[in-house]
This record gives C-alpha cells, structure tokens and sequence, in this order.
C-alpha cells in the first residue's frame, strides 16, 4: 500500500516537474509580451506583471513585417501539408495495396533520411534548387518541407492502411470500382485519425521550421515568421517586448491547433505505433 501510494506521488511530482518545464517559458513569454519595458529589463523580476500593455502587440503589427511573415508562412505551411498528405496517401495506398518483395524494408529505409542531420542536407539541396532557379521562392521551401515530412507521413499511415479490412476493399473492387475510388470513399473514412495526424505534423513542422527558411530565402517580402522574427534581433539592443510578442503570435497558432485537434494527433500517433 505505502509502496503504491509512493508511486503514484513520485509520479505525481515527475509530471508537475515536466509540466512547470514546459509551461513556464511559455507563461514567462506571455507575461513578457504585456510588460513595460522598463519592468522587461529591470533588475527586479517580476513574475507577475506589474504593468499591462499592449505597445508591443500594436507595434509587431503596424511597425514590423509580421503580417508578410505570417502570409508567407501560411502559403508554405498549408502548401506543404496538402502536397505531403496527398503524397503520403497515395504512396502509401500503393504499397498498401501492391505487396512487393521488400516493401516492409523499402518503407524501413526511408526514415534514414532523419538519422542524419538536416545540416547535411543544407549544401546539396542548395546547389541543386539554385541550378533549378528556384532559391529564394515558395516552392523552394514547400520542395525542402515535403521533402523532409513526407517519409514519415507514409510510414505512419501504413499502420492505418493494414487496419482496413482487405475483405471490403476486394469487394469494391469485384463489384467494379476503380482504386482511386475505393481509396476515397471507403479506405479515407477509415484512415481519418492518421490523416488527421500527419496533417497536423507537417504544419507544425513547416511552421516551425527555420534553417532551411533563414538560408533559401534572401529577400524580406518572402521571409517566413522564424527566420523574420530573428531579424528583430539587432546587432547592439534587442526590442525584448517586440520580440515576446513575436514569440506569442507565432506560438499561439501551434497552440490552437493542438487544443482542437491534439487528441486526434495524439490518437493517431497511439494506433499508428499499435498497429504496427
């Protein structure tokens, strides 16, 4: 009993640890985004804002390129998950449907890709997107992010497309339907929580992505929100209010996301790693 109740304390003290180290830098950075900036920069912290104000929010928006930023970010992120889920559907319909010899290694092999890291990549890519024209545009960065969440969205679905019973599909299409007609009207309904999960992992990874973003994109008018809001960063001061805010805005999209759909991503995640 003691050893019981132990446990579910030690447990009970190791989530409250893991909650405060991942709540607080959020609440600190919200807090911050209201602060004077007299009490941002004052010897005495403050964790509770003495001051309230919105100076910092009317600035990001009216003195910044935030709002370029946030339309650039938008194009990529959604052109992004829309050409990876759709790749990552079909691909994997196809292996799911076309049972090759060494399709389990050939879907093992391509998340080698993330052994290695990114950095690696930084060089070729260049070379080979600049030779095509394409450094400094949309489609340089979509290129880079599909690139970098499609493998992941295909294996991840895999384990949803062997939950489908192999029984109906072989009816639909003993009864004359085409593939592309079972894969929408009778596989995707039943696919819908790793549909959802991968859409959500390739925007937010595409949101959040930044090498990539700071290295192909040379002018501000196409600049994405990670690589801009570094930019406020200057050389000799920081706006630290400016940038709190920043940090909140771009944050906050992530955020709602995960509080309306996070327990689809979650679910999805959960039976994808079962039904492996």
């Amino acid at each position: 009993m003691r050893g019981s109740v132990f446990g579910k304390l030690l447990g009970t003290a190791a989530l409250l640890i893991v909650l405060f180290t991942v709540l607080f830098p959020i609440y600190w950075m919200a807090a911050s985004s209201v602060k004077v900036p007299r009490e941002i920069i004052a010897r005495r912290v403050t964790l509770v804002p003495q001051s309230f104000t919105t100076q910092h929010y009317e600035k990001l928006l009216s003195a910044s390129n935030f709002p370029t930023y946030t339309v650039n970010s938008l194009i990529v992120s959604l052109s992004t998950m829309v050409i990876s889920v759709t790749l990552a559907v079909l691909a994997g319909y196809g292996v799911y449907q076309t049972k090759f010899f060494g399709s389990q290694t050939f879907l093992r092999a391509m998340l080698v890709a993330y052994a290695f890291p990114t950095v690696l990549l930084i060089v070729p890519l260049y070379f080979v997107l600049s030779a095509l024209r394409l450094v400094d545009t949309y489609y340089a960065l979509i290129i880079v992010n599909v690139t970098l969440t499609a493998p992941f969205a295909v294996w991840l679905l895999q384990a949803f497309f062997r939950s489908v019973p192999q029984d109906i599909v072989d009816a639909a299409l003993v009864d004359g339907a085409g593939q592309l007609f079972v894969l929408w009207r009778i596989v995707l309904p039943l696919i819908a929580p790793g549909i959802a999960a991968i859409s959500i992992f390739c925007f937010v990874t595409s949101w959040t992505e930044y090498l990539f973003a700071s290295i192909l994109i040379n002018s501000d008018a196409l600049r994405t929100l990670p690589p801009g809001l570094a930019g406020i960063i200057g050389q000799y001061q920081i706006d630290w209010g400016l940038l709190m805010a920043g940090a909140v805005a771009v944050t906050l999209p992530v955020v709602i996301i995960f509080a309306l759909f996070g327990r689809s991503f979650v679910s999805g995640l959960t039976q994808g790693a079962v039904k492996v």
